[in-house]
């Protein structure tokens, strides 16, 4: 099973995430989701493996969190996945996939239960 990790290179907790794997002998599939992000069925995947509702895995702090208005609560779980598609960067980073299991790695060394 190939290891994928949904990787910000700016990111300080991605570039150390992405450290750790390889320090561990891993050869992730880098997606770098902001160049490429994922799709409506992947990120539904993510949420459900990670176990979490869409505003959870959503940065709060960005501008287009607010900008979009995505702390309304009417807002459905499909509009919250929709928001994250089309501004990639509300998207909690980084994420690593293994198999059925994932984690986000804040801080990294929470990958490693997923090894």
């Amino acid at each position: 099973m190939t290891v994928k990790i949904f990787h910000n290179p700016r990111c300080s907790k991605s570039r150390q995430t992405l450290e750790l794997l390889k320090e561990n002998g891993i050869a992730p599939l880098i997606i770098e989701y902001l160049k490429t992000p994922p799709s409506k069925k992947e990120l539904q995947t993510v949420l459900n493996l990670l176990n979490l509702q869409p505003r959870d895995l959503m940065r709060k702090n960005e501008a287009e969190y607010k900008e979009n208005n995505l702390d309304n609560n009417a807002l459905t779980a499909d509009q919250l996945i929709d928001a994250m598609i089309t501004h990639p960067k509300l998207i909690e980073r980084p994420i690593v996939l293994n198999g059925s299991q994932a984690r986000i790695g804040r801080p990294p060394e929470s990958v490693l239960e997923i090894l």
